[in-house]
């Protein structure tokens, strides 16, 4: 036998023991789940490319509305033309993850405080009980001082088919829940024409809404989903330049 056909049998022996060894583990961890969080390309990954939200061929505006804020004043979408802004749904009641929602927000707001294109508007899922002096209170508690930032509240089936259909952020009464609601922990961004914008992921898709729950501070939570508030601040100054 010539050295190339020793070669050849070294290499096929190689390729033997590999899959004898290595193969039945690597279908373990497939089976098991873990390939999935560790080998796998990471979908979480964002581009800096800033997106427009289609839905049947059009990009997505923000719907309109007009709801009472903290100070029973009147606002509606017209009032945030020629602004940026965040829009979260949220209720001043809620035990869980509404006051972490909350203290992302400020931090925002302290961020962009000397922006007067910049505002932030927070829909209350529980108008029943958030009445204007309600919302005035939370604010207080909380040191929501941009004279940008609406709390508002009115009629609960309009709010709500403004989350579910309108920004498509889930919303609804649940008694069974913390608190008698339940909620997705997202924010919206808006550019100043009033359409929602946010990153695409490495495959050109756009991320839609940005993880309201993780501070910065936190990095990621328990389940190993990385907070957004950074990549949040970064595209909104983006927005503001636009």
């Amino acid at each position: 036998m010539n050295k190339g056909k020793y070669t050849y049998v070294w290499v096929s022996f190689v390729i033997l023991v590999f899959g004898i060894i290595f193969i039945p583990k690597i279908i373990d961890r497939i089976q098991n789940g873990s390939v999935v969080e560790n080998d796998r390309i990471n979908l979480k990954d964002t581009t800096d490319e800033l997106s427009y939200l289609i839905i049947d061929g059009k990009k997505r505006r923000v719907p309109q509305f007009a709801l009472l804020n903290q100070d029973s004043l009147l606002i509606s979408d017209k009032d945030y033309i020629g602004k940026v802004y965040v829009a979260e749904f949220f209720f001043t009641s809620c035990p869980t993850i509404c006051p972490l929602m909350t203290k992302n927000l400020v931090e925002i707001q302290n961020e962009f405080k000397v922006d007067s294109d910049f505002g932030i508007v927070s829909f209350t899922i529980n108008p029943r009980y958030d009445s204007p002096r309600v919302l005035k209170e939370y604010a207080e508690k909380y040191n929501i001082t941009d004279l940008d930032w609406h709390l508002l509240t009115g009629e609960q089936e309009k709010i709500y088919e403004l989350a579910n259909k309108g920004f498509n952020i889930f919303a609804d009464e649940n008694p069974e829940v913390p608190g008698g609601f339940e909620h997705s922990g997202m924010f919206a961004l808006i550019d100043k024409k009033g359409y929602i914008r946010s990153r695409v992921d490495s495959y050109g898709n756009p991320i839609i809404y940005y993880r309201g729950t993780i501070s910065e501070t936190e990095g990621q939570n328990d389940e190993g989903e990385k907070e957004q508030i950074s990549i949040l601040k970064e595209d909104i100054k983006k927005l503001l330049q636009e």
